[in-house]
């Protein structure tokens, strides 16, 4: 699976976030203002690009910067680790992950996010003959919840969380909250800045000691992030609050692009 941004994507991220003009970042880059838009566009550019320039302009690390648009991918993660998850990716406009963790023995089930459609979380629900008793949603975008009525309806008493205030109030999440799948334990972290209810699941006490797992919806992925919707500033301090501060062998699953790792981001992330 491939990066949810490219290096262009990354430029135009860091100039919306900054409010920096195209004129600035193109002179910067050493590029003319139709070049910068097509290199932003394609992450592709017939001219070399003065990247240290642009990460001195934005505020991004130089060499984070350089090495990712040389093709830096992170190391595949070995997922026998944490057998009782699967990564649900479904497809419109774009791809958009929806993950499942359970408990091996019990089968009790969490679902993280349903994406675009619930087809694909109904088929290993019954596959691997699961009880979803819980439903964690990330953010209330619409890519990330298209499928939840669907879900709700086959599982009527699936217990929902969220850090949306428009929900009754029993569903919201509670900071102090410790909620048991089986013998899996899942807390939940502040993420906001991409979106106004963004949250970050951590799930803890898988079989063998695995490490954690952090299900952040759009608050980081693979050498990029969500972009600051909400606030820049808050989606950059609530990664390096609520996500970087769990251990660098943490599995990060994004709601977009592949696995990565707590310390692949943190040492290969341009925005951090």
């Amino acid at each position: 699976m491939q990066p949810e941004d490219h290096i262009g994507d990354v430029i135009a991220k860091e100039r919306f976030h900054q409010q920096t003009s195209a004129d600035s970042a193109a002179k910067a880059a050493g590029l003319g203002i139709e070049e910068l838009a097509a290199f932003e566009d394609s992450g592709r550019s017939a001219k070399p690009v003065n990247y240290d320039g642009l990460a001195q302009l934005l505020g991004l690390s130089a060499a984070k910067l350089k090495n990712f648009s040389k093709g830096w991918m992170p190391a595949d993660p070995d997922l026998g680790r944490w057998r009782e998850l699967r990564r649900v990716t479904s497809t419109e406009d774009f791809a958009v992950n929806a993950y499942v963790a359970w408990d091996e023995v019990t089968r009790e089930a969490a679902v993280f996010d349903t994406g675009w459609n619930a087809d694909g979380i109904l088929k290993l629900i019954a596959d691997e003959q699961l009880n979803p008793t819980h439903l964690f949603i990330t953010h209330t975008h619409h890519d990330h919840i298209a499928g939840m009525a669907a879900l709700r309806d086959k599982f009527p008493k699936i217990r929902m969380h969220t850090d949306d205030k428009k929900t009754p109030v029993q569903h919201h999440n509670r900071r102090n909250d410790c909620i048991h799948v089986g013998s899996l334990r899942i807390t939940n972290r502040v993420t906001t800045g991409h979106a106004e209810d963004g949250v970050t699941y951590v799930i803890g006490n898988w079989p063998d000691d695995a490490p954690f797992v952090a299900i952040v919806g759009d608050a980081i992925f693979a050498g990029s992030m969500g972009k600051g919707n909400i606030s820049a500033r808050d989606a950059k301090r609530w990664v390096r609050e609520s996500i970087f501060t769990l251990p660098d062998s943490t599995l990060i699953c994004p709601g977009h692009g592949p696995f990565t790792t707590v310390g692949e981001e943190k040492a290969n992330n341009p925005f951090f």
